[in-house]
């Protein structure tokens, strides 16, 4: 049965703003797990994440929360992997291509910088140490067309076998894919789904599962296998945590669970 976290983006403000307060908010929700960004950032010296990382998980500590996963830059898998273990998580997505040196949304309009990225981020996954599993995250623009299909495709016939997918469901539909179809392809490498729902259009306010385009019954039928639902808002005219409190609901209501 699916373990219900919480991608801590959509509550970004409020965490500048109160960190302690905010994450006591999800975890009234009812939320028991978080999945936090930042990790690896190269706008702060290893010194500066660490330090913030302890204070987040002593913070994550005090509201009862753990951490399903992180999203993160990879400055090195080395360093990478002491900031996972400071915070308590055994899994890692690189969140865009710009995270991995060298590449950035432009990767996934050219095969041979495809190729290299999938290439980096296989020998990534190689190259961590053991608990320490890395994926992917996908936007709108993997689903760039490249000779022989999408670019999302190749990239996941490219990259190494251990890589795996954290399949947002919403930015798939937004680039024209069908993610069910997405999630079968996948098969056992999507261990998460982000969950949001809207219009599906770039730079548009998210609304509450179940009034936009994502289909939701089939979408969480396709993902019933899939360990960790992870509710998550970009942007939103809603307040984050009544939006949240109210995705949530109708999640654990379909089957997904807080513990």
């Amino acid at each position: 049965m699916p373990t219900l976290s919480v991608q801590l983006y959509s509550v970004r403000d409020q965490l500048a703003a109160d960190q302690p307060a905010t994450l006591a908010r999800l975890a009234e929700i009812g939320f028991r797990y978080v999945e936090p960004f930042g990790l690896g950032s190269p706008a702060k010296s290893q010194a500066e994440r660490l330090a913030a990382t302890r204070k987040l998980r002593a913070d994550l500590d005090a509201a009862g929360l753990a951490v399903s996963a992180t999203h993160a830059a990879l400055p090195s898998v080395a360093e990478l992997a002491e900031e996972c273990a400071e915070l308590g998580t055994d899994t890692a997505f690189i969140p865009h291509p710009r995270q991995i040196p060298g590449f950035g949304e432009d990767t996934f309009t050219d095969t041979a910088s495809l190729d290299a990225f999938a290439d980096a981020l296989g020998q990534a996954a190689a190259d961590a140490p053991d608990g320490l599993p890395l994926g992917y995250h996908n936007h709108w623009f993997e689903w760039a067309e490249m000779p022989g299909g999408p670019a999302y495709d190749r990239l996941w016939q490219r990259t190494h076998p251990e890589v795996l997918a954290e399949l947002d469901v919403y930015w798939a539909i937004a680039a024209g894919a069908d993610p069910v179809q997405v999630l079968s392809a996948l098969g056992t490498r999507a261990v998460a789904v982000h969950l949001k729902d809207g219009p599906a259009t770039r730079d548009t306010p998210q609304t509450p599962l179940g009034t936009g385009a994502l289909d939701v019954p089939a979408v969480l039928e396709s993902a019933a296998e899939t360990p960790w639902h992870v509710a998550e808002i970009d942007t939103t005219d809603h307040d984050p945590h009544t939006l949240l409190a109210t995705n949530a609901s109708l999640l654990h209501s379909h089957g997904s669970t807080f513990t």
